[in-house]
This record gives structure tokens, C-alpha cells and sequence, in this order.
């Protein structure tokens, strides 16, 4: 048979682990108690092994693997779809969630999603044949969006990314496209949900909500009004 690399990843218990995954639409195909908690989930292609450490802390973790597939958008939309149907609702902060389907400059269209142990699971498509970062975009407003969106997920720089975003929405020389200000402040409120600021979130929730955009216009942010979406149905604190 050809080779195959299969992650193994840590947690502190399996029951949460596979009970996320479970509603993504995965089938637990292996679990032992003894001698060392461990399990194994498979969809598809897919298949993912989870060890349990007692002492093992999962806000701490970096743990993360990467899943290749030719239908990133529809594996969103079941992983939506699943979790709607197992939580009520997209899971955006904490443990676990779920983050934004976004268009990267490496040529890969991806989302990323955390387990209930840390582990963070990156599955995306590719676009293209070059694997290295594209140049920035020159415009002011994409060029914000692109280095906001790798300082969030990539280098996990919350705090840095709102700098980022802040600064140019306080800009009075230049005007973004209304799909770049829906982006922009799509982009704010889900940073600050992850930083706690609430007063940031629901400003921007506000301010995206209230956009009247055209169906082209709707379909061009059809990424953007999708987390918009779930961010306006996550529980505030």
C-alpha cells in the first residue's frame, strides 16, 4: 500500500476530543482505556490518533496538523453544519472553535479549527502551484486585510492584528470598497472576541451588520458575511 502519515495528538481526556469530532461527522473507529488512554477518528480520507496526558494543559498547546483536500468549502459547510447541529451554534472562541474560511497568499484556501485539546487543525485546498507568500497587496485596505489576517491566524498575534485593523479604519484620506470595510470589521470583531474586549466586538457587529452591500457585492464578501453570521450567533459573556 502507498505510505500514509497519520497524526498523533495529544489531550488531556478523549471524551470531549471525540465527542468534537464526532459532530463533524467522524466515526471513533478505535478507543482504549488501558494501558494509556487512546483513540482514533476517520472521515473520509481523514484520520486523526489522540493520546490523554492527566497533566497535559490545552490553552497551552501547539500542537497542529495540516488536512489536504479538493473540497474545502464543502467540508466547511458540514463541519458547520455538525457543530450547528451538536452545540446550537458555531463555536468562535475557546476551546474548541472554529475560524473563518479565507482565500491565503500561499496559494491555499483554508480554515482552521481547535479541538477540545489545543490541537489546531488546519484544512485547506489548494489554489495554486506556488507555496511561498505572494507579495502584499499595494492598496491600502487589502494590504491591511492581508498582513491583519496572517498576524491573527499564522502568527497568533491577536493584539497586533487589532493595531493593524484599528489604524487603517482611521484612516481620512483613503475609503475602503464596502466588501473591504464588511472584511475589515468582520476581521475586528472576531479578534476581539479572542482578546475579550466586548465594547470592540459589538461595535464592529454593528457596523458590518449595518452595511448595505448589493448581491455582487454580497457575493464578493460571501466569506466575510458567513462569519459575520457566526460571530453575531456566538453567546456573549
Amino acid at each position: 500500500m502507498p505510505e500514509k502519515t497519520i497524526p498523533i495528538l495529544p489531550c488531556r481526556t478523549l471524551p470531549p476530543v471525540l465527542e468534537f469530532y464526532t459532530a463533524l461527522g467522524f466515526e471513533v473507529t478505535y478507543q482504549q482505556r488501558s494501558p494509556n488512554p487512546y483513540a482514533v477518528v476517520e472521515r473520509g480520507g481523514i484520520e486523526l490518533q489522540f493520546f490523554a496526558m492527566k497533566h497535559y494543559e490545552p490553552t497551552g498547546s501547539i500542537s497542529t496538523c495540516y488536512v489536504l483536500t479538493d473540497d474545502v468549502d464543502g467540508l466547511y459547510q458540514a463541519f458547520r453544519a455538525g457543530l450547528k447541529a451538536a452545540y446550537g451554534r458555531i463555536p468562535t472562541r475557546g476551546l474548541p472553535r472554529v475560524g473563518p474560511l479565507k482565500d491565503m497568499s500561499y496559494g491555499v484556501r483554508q480554515f482552521l479549527m481547535t479541538d477540545p485539546g489545543g490541537n489546531c487543525i488546519r484544512v485547506g485546498q489548494r489554489t495554486g502551484e506556488d507555496r511561498h507568500h505572494g507579495p502584499a497587496p499595494e492598496e491600502t485596505f487589502a494590504r491591511a486585510l492581508h498582513h491583519a489576517s496572517l498576524l491573527a491566524d499564522s502568527k497568533g498575534d491577536a493584539a497586533g492584528a487589532a493595531k493593524v485593523v484599528d489604524r487603517v479604519l482611521r484612516l481620512t484620506d483613503e475609503t475602503p470598497t464596502r466588501v473591504q470595510l464588511l472584511q475589515l470589521l468582520v476581521l475586528r470583531a472576531d479578534i476581539a472576541g479572542r482578546l475579550g474586549d466586548e465594547d470592540a466586538a459589538a461595535t464592529a457587529l454593528a457596523r458590518a451588520t449595518a452595511l448595505e452591500l448589493t448581491e455582487a457585492e454580497r457575493d464578493q464578501g460571501r466569506d466575510a458575511l458567513t462569519r459575520l453570521e457566526d460571530l453575531l450567533a456566538a453567546p456573549r459573556p
